[in-house]
């Protein structure tokens, strides 16, 4: 029924039992996963564990955070590693000034380099951005310019504003269990009118467990309980909620489809 179209399998808390999570998962009706990677040193371990389970795929990126220390990875190097069969998506990538962990004009020459790779390989941008709206919309508005590609603004949790920027140039938007928070009425309000062909949910395991899972860690089993809250909330049943953003991760990240 479920897509968690974004989970970090490899990721402590998740990776010393991934076998149960996965089956967890299954067993909550989470049919499709995307597994993310935010390192270069990760791009093996997350394609392993994509071809090790017909029902997981892969990313390929670094992290806003690890901009610094990734100044090397090239767009052809995404590019290339991109061409692995179970990997659909390129990130995640971004910015992320609230932390601040890698220079800025970094952060945004690694941002630019995943969408380059993004628009050569048709594959979908998996977008990361906190704190840093403005100058991630001037990005995608640039690039869009230059190129269309597909794009995900992953976890969404920036203002209505940043929402209608982005579903203007075409992305879609990911619901993660953050709308399940009780001082999370502008994401709420957010996420109760995004167009429903453009939406996607996610956990973003193991961090931001919903409702009721607060305090422990993220599993792709619990989308099915950010699925209900957030189907509650746009006043249609969960089934439904399920397999229109079902369709919509496997009409956006349609390498899998195929």
């Amino acid at each position: 029924m479920f897509v968690d179209s974004h989970c970090h399998l490899n990721y402590k808390g998740l990776a010393e039992h991934q076998a149960d999570v996965i089956a967890r998962a299954r067993g909550a009706g989470v049919s499709t996963m995307l597994t993310i990677s935010t390192r270069e040193r990760e791009w093996d371990e997350i394609t392993g564990i994509a071809e090790a389970y017909p029902d997981i795929w892969a990313s390929i990126g670094i992290h806003p955070h690890e901009a610094d220390d990734h100044a090397h990875v090239t767009t052809q190097m995404l590019i290339d590693r991109a061409a692995h069969p179970r990997v659909i998506g390129i990130g995640e990538t971004g910015l992320d000034y609230y932390y601040d962990h890698s220079d800025r004009a970094q952060q945004a020459a690694n941002f630019r380099a995943h969408i380059a790779a993004s628009r050569a390989t048709g594959l979908p941008l998996i977008v990361h951005t906190r704190d840093a709206e403005d100058d991630t919309a001037a990005i995608i508005a640039d690039e869009m310019g230059k190129g269309a590609f597909p794009c995900l603004i992953h976890c969404f949790t920036a203002s209505a504003d940043f929402a209608d920027k982005a579903l203007a140039m075409g992305c879609y938007i990911s619901i993660s269990g953050i709308v399940t928070f009780k001082n999370a009425r502008d994401l709420q309000e957010t996420a109760a009118r995004v167009p429903a062909d453009r939406l996607l949910i996610e956990t973003d395991a193991p961090f931001l467990a919903p409702v009721p899972h607060r305090g422990k860690t993220g599993e792709p089993a619990f989308v099915a309980d950010t699925a209900r809250f957030l189907a509650d909330l746009r006043g249609v049943d969960v089934m439904t909620l399920a397999e229109t953003t079902s369709a919509n991760f496997f009409k956006l990240f349609a390498k899998a489809r195929a």
